[in-house]
């Protein structure tokens, strides 16, 4: 038999001290970069979510491909390269395609998970995870951060789903693959730019230690799925669910008449979104995704304080 050879994977130096040291380390996706914000904002997200990671006292890891080689730990010339469009969005099922063309691109939730959890990074940071899209009985959208959740034990900190997803079948979803889901100091689960979906998460949080303690426990049970910890937009920048649902439902429209579909999808519906919404749907993005950063770093640190009684 043939040796196995080693993943390409790159690690920068100080993210690899870091998890030798067991110290607080954030995994953050990059297909926010590459095809959730537009350019420039893509770049001020990424820069953002890294001071945000880091004045809380952990070290951020965005995951990228780049040149077929998995990076963990991006320079300003990746972010650079991975800012300007054309480079790919890359899914889970899509690492293996990706590093055996030597392609560039951005990292799901997904993707992310699954690098993120190979390298033992517990906590992951986002703006919204994939979930059933709305219509999804029809077209079988349904995104595969779901089933990703359902099997890779970290924290991951969002805004909810996604706006362009119908929140209460991606919580029925959520509840059927094992995902824990916590509300982070409400009861109400976000849906993105909105703070209130119009369901009620199962369970509520009230500050990064306690996260620790679910995390902890669920480990302790050999509980190998996610603990999702939905946190709100700031309140500043949140969106009204009316005008975010018209936009949406517009968007939805003007993409069936276009013929959108698969991977082009969310990236459309999102740039349709914030089109319809005069600008304003970008601002609450980079918003909730310097909050969700800031909050997973603090979960982060608490996770290398927390300890159970054996």
């Amino acid at each position: 038999m043939r040796p196995q050879t080693p993943i390409p994977i790159d690690v920068s130096d100080e993210i690899q001290v870091a998890l030798g040291l067991g110290g607080p380390v954030v995994a953050l996706e990059s297909s926010v970069i590459t095809h959730g914000l537009p350019y420039p904002a893509n770049l001020d997200a990424a820069r953002r979510m890294d001071q945000a990671v880091r004045a809380a006292g952990a070290v951020p890891a965005v995951v990228a491909l780049v040149e077929g080689r998995v990076r963990v730990g991006l320079t300003e010339e990746d972010l650079a390269h991975l800012a300007v469009r054309g480079v790919v969005k890359v899914a889970r099922r899509d690492l293996a395609v990706a590093i055996a063309r030597s392609a560039s691109g951005g990292t799901t939730v997904s993707a992310t998970l699954a690098v993120a959890h190979a390298l033992g990074v517990r906590v992951q940071a986002t703006g919204g995870i994939g979930g059933v899209h709305i219509g999804a009985g029809r077209t079988w959208d349904v995104s595969a951060d779901l089933d990703e959740l359902s099997r890779r034990p970290l924290i991951l900190v969002c805004s909810g789903a996604k706006a362009i997803c119908d929140a209460g079948a991606t919580l029925e979803a959520l509840e059927s693959r094992g995902v824990t889901v916590a509300g982070y100091r409400t009861a109400r689960f976000p849906l993105f730019y909105v703070a209130d979906s119009g369901f009620t998460t199962p369970w509520t949080v009230e500050g990064a230690a306690e996260v620790a303690a679910i995390s902890r426990a669920k480990e302790r049970l050999g509980d190998t799925s996610a603990l999702l910890v939905a946190n709100p937009p700031p309140p500043a920048w949140a969106l009204d669910a009316e005008a975010v649902s018209e936009a949406v439902g517009r968007a939805i429209a003007r993409a069936d008449a276009e013929g959108i579909r698969g991977g082009d999808l969310t990236p459309y519906l999102l740039n349709e979104v914030d089109r319809l919404t005069g600008g304003r749907a970008v601002e609450a993005n980079l918003a909730l995704l310097e909050s969700n950063a800031a909050l997973a770093a603090e979960i982060a640190v608490a996770l290398t304080e927390e300890r159970l009684p054996a």
